[in-house]
């Protein structure tokens, strides 16, 4: 029986609670904020001022094995609010992620020396370490999922990003900004980790080599269930832009300064670019790097979807992630997509049918492949229904069902011999 922790849940985190809950491996799962009917989370989620509850929900026959620590994530929560940024710092604030992180750690960690049920432990990066020591104290199975490429890897390319591209450095988030504590914190889980859950290649590849004999699961993330997107019946026509979309943080590690430059290098007005994201540097400093490009702000999934159904393609030149759910999304509303390998993505890409696969830190790739689909957009109805149908192969359900089967196999006791 697992017990498994994640502060806030995502749909990761709910495919994995609903793998395992499917096959009774479920034993317990903590987190700070857990939306169920008729609770007082759905209670105030109800008042549009606090809908943020409402992505916190899960489904209710995880009511029983769920036990919630709200209040850091309330105070975070507050403090964003008012704006208080000193109380959510990046590792030092009272109510930055990482004390949440940590403190969950170590209810959990409590826990698992209580739970006699308990055979294994599902922890995430940067919130498994005390859990993982408990854990070991009763010999229990540690379980470490790795939403993103490893700390050294990572670390690795956002340096030679700031190198590069050093007026984007501000942009490359916290990575690059992480302490020599909480980088001995994450070789430390990795350490104690038996078994290690990543989306894809890329995750993988980013290990270190000490890591080798670890069990490894590999299952990519699902694809959103919308049905609502429109079939392209006829290809943009040339007196309307072709509309490419960037959706994500604006910052160098998602690429965005490559794409600017990329642009730059097609200089046409034939091709607009879209930029839906989050500010990272004050809007003058985009407008310096590239100027013509049409931002918006961020919203609701649903109003992200309806603006990627009125878009033609999807460009994503990570430098480094995990596997981003946003290419996923894009292709679901029937936009093929032009991304790096670092994406996580590189098996979303099925060449002449979904898109192009690019180098990363290569802006003429970038535009060459843009180009293309200016130059062929009688193609473009085509790859566009390729683009939905190849994201509909991927679901949360495979997903969840995948890491559980597989826990299932390396928990199974050895059998006894004849």
């Amino acid at each position: 029986m697992i017990i498994v922790s994640h502060p806030t849940g995502n749909s990761n985190v709910r495919a994995v609670l609903d793998g395992l809950h499917d096959r009774d491996m479920l034993l317990r799962f903590h987190t700070s904020i857990a939306t169920f009917p008729g609770n007082l989370w759905d209670k105030i989620g109800q008042l549009p001022p606090l809908s943020e509850f409402d992505r916190r929900r899960f489904r209710p026959h995880l009511k029983p094995f769920t036990r919630q620590h709200p209040w850091l994530e309330l105070g975070r929560l507050a403090a964003g609010r008012a704006g208080l940024d000193t109380f959510t710092a990046h590792e030092t604030g009272a109510f930055s992620v990482d004390r949440i992180y940590h403190a969950l750690d170590r209810y959990v960690a409590s826990d698992i020396r209580e739970a006699r049920q308990a055979t294994a432990v599902y922890a995430y990066e940067d919130g498994a370490l005390e859990s993982f020591r408990a854990a070991k104290e009763r010999g229990l199975t540690c379980v470490y999922d790795l939403p993103i490429a490893y700390w050294e890897t990572l670390r690795r390319l956002l340096r030679e990003e700031a190198e590069r591209r050093p007026k984007w450095a501000a942009t490359l988030g916290g990575g690059i900004k992480d302490s020599e504590q909480k980088l001995e914190r994450k070789t430390a889980e990795l350490e104690l980790a038996d078994i290690v859950v990543g989306p894809g290649s890329f995750v993988m590849d980013s290990l270190p080599d000490w890591a080798a004999g670890k069990q490894r699961i590999v299952s990519p993330f699902g694809s959103p269930v919308t049905g609502t997107a429109p079939a392209r019946a006829a290809a943009p026509t040339g007196d309307r832009k072709l509309r490419v979309l960037f959706v994500g943080s604006m910052g160098q590690r998602k690429g965005l300064g490559d794409l600017f430059e990329a642009m730059r290098l097609l200089a046409t007005p034939r091709v607009e670019l879209v930029v839906l994201g989050s500010l990272l540097a004050p809007m003058e400093f985009y407008r310096n790097e590239y100027p013509d490009f049409t931002y918006e702000a961020t919203r609701p999934h649903a109003a992200v979807l309806e603006l990627m159904a009125s878009c033609d393609v999807f460009c994503l030149p990570s430098i480094v992630e995990g596997r981003a759910l946003v290419m996923q999304e894009a292709m679901s509303q029937g936009l093929p997509v032009v991304i790096t390998p670092n994406t996580g993505g590189a098996d979303l890409v099925i060449p002449d049918e979904t898109g192009f696969l690019v180098p990363i830190r290569s802006p003429r790739a970038i535009a060459d492949a843009i180009q293309w689909f200016d130059d062929h957009r009688d193609e473009l109805p085509r790859m566009s229904e390729a683009a939905r149908r190849h994201a509909a192969g991927y679901t949360w359900s495979a997903y969840g069902g995948t890491v559980a089967r597989e826990l299932s196999t390396y928990l199974a006791p050895a059998s006894s011999p004849s």
